[in-house]
């Protein structure tokens, strides 16, 4: 029973956690504020002392400076085309591997299980060389496919995947086979219907890890028409160049179609986060 001398402490408890909810709030919108602030100072603002949080003369010579002295269009294209095909073989991958691994029985299934799960702790840098080595074998360097293709099957989507799956009742599978559906028309008319909030919130995962990937497109590909906004971005500060404003305005760029991305499927995203927190 609750007495009235606890209502105070409640208050007290309330008052403490929107304060430390709101102060990480600011820290993590502080940097994006201060992108959004800077790409529409000149460059002499952005290092003046003191700082000034809001342009004092506002200008959009970075983004039009940005549009004409770099193929900026060409860039958004190619990062486009990376992360959308890295997205969408991630998926299809990640929901088969997952399948197979929640509603198959094969001999040493957990063990390959076992070993998936523990190839996420080894480190990028580990398997660098041996990666580059083996693109520059098959003649994969300076390529798009060199990009996306080592990276297509993730441990984590297919992990994440066969989490929501084997959560779907196996009667459900076995009646679509009574029906006389195919294994792929199993997987396609019932998993994947099933699992669209799990596939929506890989999709953000998968798709921000290629838009913002800097080191592996930066070592594959040679042939600056083939470089990505991250790396096209890259080239403005330098040992001989230091365009910091134009910097800021091509992130802010940048962003925009992460944001987009979270909006137009931010209910998959809540849904799938929430049912993968629920699960046993």
């Amino acid at each position: 029973m609750r007495t009235e001398s606890s209502y105070p402490q409640r208050i007290g408890f309330t008052i403490a956690l929107y304060a430390v909810l709101i102060t990480a709030s600011l820290m993590v919108l502080a940097p994006l504020f201060w992108v959004v602030s800077a790409a529409f100072k000149p460059s002499g603002e952005i290092f003046s002392y003191p700082p000034t949080f809001l342009p004092q003369a506002p200008t959009l010579d970075n983004f039009s400076r940005l549009f004409t002295e770099m193929p900026i269009f060409r860039y958004l294209i190619n990062s486009t085309f990376i992360a959308t095909s890295h997205t969408l073989l991630t998926l299809f991958f990640a929901t088969l591997g997952g399948f197979a691994f929640a509603k198959y029985r094969f001999k040493g299934r957990n063990l390959l299980f076992a070993i998936l799960l523990g190839s996420m702790m080894i480190p990028f840098h580990i398997i660098l060389v041996p990666l580059f080595e083996l693109l520059y074998r098959i003649g994969w360097l300076d390529t798009y496919q060199g990009v996306v293709i080592p990276f297509a099957s993730g441990a984590f989507g297919i992990f994440l995947m066969r989490q929501f799956i084997i959560s779907i009742p196996s009667d459900l599978i076995d009646a679509a086979r009574i029906d006389g559906s195919s294994e792929f028309g199993i997987y396609w008319r019932v998993i994947l219907p099933t699992i669209k909030p799990a596939m929506g919130a890989l999709t953000i995962f998968a798709f921000m890890a290629a838009w913002n990937e800097f080191l592996w497109p930066i070592i594959v590909l040679r042939d600056t028409a083939k470089y990505t906004l991250p790396l096209g971005l890259a080239s403005l500060v330098g040992v001989y160049r230091e365009e910091y404003g134009m910097l800021m305005a091509g992130t802010l760029l940048s962003i925009v179609p992460i944001i987009t991305l979270f909006l137009a499927m931010q209910r998959e995203f809540v849904q799938g986060i929430t049912l993968g927190a629920v699960k046993e």
